[in-house]
């Protein structure tokens, strides 16, 4: 499953993000060319690129399956295999897992791999059982609108709290806007995951969003709609 480049891979790359897109509980037909869950990632990838820069070899993830497919875990298996290839391609380098809906559980998922540092799950997917003993020492990063009607961002702000009793470090954003396919106020959705993901590889200083957020208590402070940093509550 070879991970495919949205840009050139820069000579000498020191870090790579993989950006993986959503999906289907249940689907084992490939996905379309023009897969709108695809297409939905690629200005968070043009994002990305932006803020990274040189060195830095952003790509996405392609899957076999447009489901997760319960025991199965097609994703999961993809992400795998597309970062033995990126290994193959550049290296070992720190890589950053970005994903949406499925593609966040997916990255979540796929994080117990050396090589990933942390996630940045968008409107994850995150059902109660899902495991988080593998995430010690890795950095987890979610943004979720609360009135996302097709992942909840409860069930996330829940993963968050296992996660860090693991030995997680998160952090978690309550969005203003965007439901789950982060299509009303995208610019800022665009915006503040390049910058995290930029500021998880030490390209750049945490959004204030985050740097200004308390540690982790349960429950994320809701991002102020100026985007200048968490609301008062």
């Amino acid at each position: 499953m070879v991970p495919v480049r949205s840009g050139p891979a820069p000579r000498g790359a020191r870090a790579a993000v993989l950006v993986l897109h959503g999906g289907r509980a249940d689907d084992l037909r490939p996905p379309d060319r023009l897969s709108l869950p695809a297409l939905r990632m690629r200005p968070f990838e043009a994002a990305i690129a932006r803020a990274t820069g040189d060195g830095v070899l952003v790509a996405r993830v392609r899957y076999r399956h447009r489901g997760w497919n319960g025991r199965h875990a097609h994703p999961v298996a993809d992400v795998r295999h597309a970062l033995e290839e990126l290994r193959a391609l550049a290296g070992p380098l720190p890589v950053v897992l970005v994903g949406h809906s499925l593609g966040g559980r997916a990255a979540l998922r796929a994080a117990a791999d050396p090589g990933v540092t942390a996630v940045v799950a968008l409107a994850p997917w995150c059902p109660p059982a899902e495991p988080t003993a593998h995430l010690d020492g890795r950095t987890v990063v979610a943004l979720h609108d609360e009135s996302d009607r097709v992942t909840s961002a409860a069930d996330t702000w829940s993963y968050l709290t296992r996660a860090q009793g693991a030995g997680a470090r998160v952090r978690g954003i309550s969005m203003p806007a965007g439901g789950h396919a982060m299509l009303r106020d995208a610019r800022r959705w665009h915006r503040l995951t390049a910058q995290v993901t930029a500021a998880l590889l030490g390209l750049g200083p945490l959004p204030a969003a985050l740097a200004d957020s308390p540690a982790w208590a349960g429950r994320p402070h809701p991002l102020r709609t100026d985007g200048a940093g968490p609301a008062a509550r």
